[in-house]
Formats: structure tokens, sequence, C-alpha cells
């Protein structure tokens, strides 16, 4: 389920890139404003957000999978103990997921209307980050932590995470205020309350996730004082 998540970052912004091209070709007289509109506007950008729900309560049972063999005691398999373990050590990525399956998927597929394809499809652009983050959980299970391949792959996280996750709400703000004519300040205060509480609840863990990641590849890359004496 990662692989048509990670795709689908890659294939939106393509989609949206050739369509835009493809109509300034097929349609000189139109604006590059009108060509731009035409192009956010795809079938895929409502439908592709059904593959969260499965991939959602996919992630969810893996990680509960993952505490439960942590724990190790064959007798307690199952049991309420793991089971609050699980909730008190994932808090907030079951929280993200809930929100996302609650909150995220109804406004997509019906309470947005016809508006916003736009905006979903930079959203889909937040999992360009995911097979980085993902490799390197692969490179430590296999005890790569001080290969090349992993301090690379943590430097391609670190890029990736901060464009795809943090620097895309900016953007979609700064994209909006461009359309309307409007300075990325005056933004927030010229759209609904609810846009920039949504927004909020989706920057705040991908800031948190964002200073983690800082820290291991700080730790990462931090020589000893015995290898800077010699």
């Amino acid at each position: 389920m990662l692989l048509p998540l990670a795709w689908g970052s890659l294939f939106f912004p393509g989609l949206f890139g050739v369509c835009t091209w493809g109509l300034r070709r097929a349609r000189p007289a139109w604006t590059h404003h009108d060509c731009v509109m035409i192009s956010t506007r795809h079938w895929l950008a409502r439908e592709y957000v059904w593959f969260l729900i499965p991939y959602m309560i996919y992630d969810t049972y893996a990680m509960y999978l993952c505490e439960w063999y942590r724990a190790g005691d064959q007798s307690s398999k199952h049991s309420l103990t793991i089971f609050r373990n699980f909730l008190s050590k994932n808090r907030l990525m079951i929280t993200h997921h809930v929100f996302i399956l609650l909150v995220l998927v109804p406004i997509a597929q019906k309470l947005r209307g016809e508006l916003g394809d736009f905006f979903v499809g930079c959203i889909f652009t937040a999992e360009l980050s995911t097979p980085f983050v993902s490799l390197g959980r692969i490179l430590i299970q296999l005890q790569q932590q001080h290969s090349l391949l992993y301090k690379v792959n943590g430097i391609l996280t670190l890029t990736t995470f901060f464009m795809c996750r943090i620097l895309l709400f900016p953007f979609m703000y700064w994209s909006y205020g461009r359309q309307q004519g409007l300075s990325l300040l005056r933004v927030p205060f010229h759209i609904p309350f609810h846009c920039n509480v949504a927004n909020a609840f989706l920057i705040a863990p991908q800031i948190y996730w964002f200073s983690l990641l800082c820290k291991k590849a700080a730790r990462l890359f931090d020589v000893p004082p015995a290898k800077k004496d010699s």
C-alpha cells in the first residue's frame, strides 16, 4: 500500500504538468490561467482518495503487530496490556490516522463538492517522502546506520519531508493568494476558518516529526570527541 501512495505523489504533479502543457499547445488562445484551472480538475484527484482508507487501516494494524511482537511474551498476545502500550506509544500517529479517515476523507470525497482539486493534489505530494522514510527504517533493521547509502537517504528524507510536508502548506496559501490577488499574510483571513484549523491539524504533527528527523540526522553526522582529537 505504500507504493500506490508514494507513486501518487509523483503522478499527480506530473499529470497536472502534462495537462497544462497539452492545453497550452492545443488551445493557444487560452490564457495560462485558463489552462491551469482546467488542468487541476481531474476525476483521479477524487477517486484516488479511496486508497487512503485501506492504507490507514493496514498501517494501524501493522503498527499493532509490531508492538505485539516486541512484547515477546507469547502468553499475553493480544492482551489488553499490549493494546494499551500500543495506544500509548503511538498516540500521535493513531490520532493522525483517525483524523485522516474521519475528517479528510469525507471532506475530499463529498463535502468539498467540486472545489479544491488543486489542493487535494498538493496534499498527495506529501507522500513523496514516504519511500525515503521507509528505506531508512529498512536500513536500520539491516544495521546499516553508518553506511553511505543511509546517510544519503537521510539527506533525501529531510529534503523531501521539508519540501513536501512543511513548505507544502505555505505554498498552498501562496497559490491561493496569487489566484485571488492577496498577499500570503492576508490569505488566512480570507478563507473559511475550518480550512485554517484543518491545515493546522495537518502541519502540526509534520513539524514534530521533522524535528525528530533533524535530531536523528544531527546524531548521525556528529563526530565523537575521540575522533575529532585524532
